[in-house]
């Protein structure tokens, strides 16, 4: 059993910690809105008042809030809580200058940290089938395998290098983004067509274009079911994050740019806090 602490309670970090607690892990919560936090005592956590209580017992630290800033304002007046030998798994989509600022926080504070992006949304993470990206020292790995086999159905070591697996989880959510955005466009045209937009899913449902994410969102859109796995304005953050990497590495940022206008529409529109399958409306 691992004594854990997760630091972010929304719907990735509430999954996260069933699961953990699902597979007999030790876990402390403990997020900025208590609220949010508190249902999850029913299921087993310790929920504790402030970050500091939460690290100081864990042999293991996952942070999963917004963004560079949330991870930064918490983790910085808490480091020196760690216990020795303790690791902290950064899980939060943060980008390449996010991850760089939080590894030198841990590197000052003298805490192993690894960079743990995680993909899937909010079924995946209540059913421990996320697949945890991770880079960062080996030597580490023995430590942490144990919670990332209880949230994750694998586990892909990109490189011993901190940054990658954020590097590649920008990469593979660049990819998220073009598909939503894509799926949208042909539901609306088909509907705009005059056609049942579940022709279109119908159409494409058993061959080489299909994809089960193709079902799931644009059986959402058609539905009008916005229940968030991954709001709609979580997307539009890592889009610019996305955006930004793509500059860095001097590839074309059209499509980026178009996917963005369209989830920026949406969001003005009143659809922020929704799914991202939500971006249909933009169309």
């Amino acid at each position: 059993m691992t004594s854990v602490a997760v630091l972010g309670t929304g719907i990735m970090g509430a999954g996260m910690t069933r699961s953990l607690l699902r597979e007999g892990h030790e876990v402390t919560v403990w997020n900025r809105s208590t609220d949010k936090a508190k249902p999850l005592a029913d299921d087993g956590a310790r929920v504790a008042g402030t970050a500091a209580d939460a690290v100081a017992g864990a042999d293991v630290v996952i942070t999963m809030l917004f963004d560079t800033d949330a991870v930064a304002q918490t983790m910085e007046p808490v480091l020196a809580r760690f216990p020795d030998g303790a690791v902290w798994v950064q899980a939060s989509t943060v980008g390449i200058e996010g991850t760089d600022r939080l590894a030198s926080l841990a590197r000052d504070a003298g805490v192993a940290f690894l960079d743990v992006p995680m993909l899937g949304t909010k079924a995946p993470a209540e059913n421990g089938q996320l697949v945890v990206l991770a880079s960062g020292p080996s030597a580490l790995r023995e430590k942490v395998q144990p919670v990332f086999d209880a949230i994750g159905t694998r586990t892909q070591w990109v490189s011993e290098t901190v940054g990658d697996a954020s590097r590649l989880k920008l990469a593979i959510n660049a990819w998220i983004g073009v598909m939503v955005n894509g799926i949208a466009q042909s539901v609306a045209l088909a509907r705009g067509l005059g056609l049942d937009p579940q022709q279109f899913l119908d159409a494409v449902d058993g061959g080489a274009v299909n994809a089960p994410y193709v079902q799931l969102k644009g059986k959402a859109m058609i539905d009008g079911d916005y229940s968030p796995s991954f709001e709609l304005d979580g997307v539009i953050k890592d889009t610019d994050l996305i955006t930004a990497a793509l500059r860095e590495a001097g590839v074309d940022t059209t499509l980026a740019t178009a996917v963005r206008d369209r989830l920026a529409a949406a969001s003005s529109d009143g659809h922020g806090s929704e799914d991202m399958a939500a971006v249909v409306h933009a169309y």
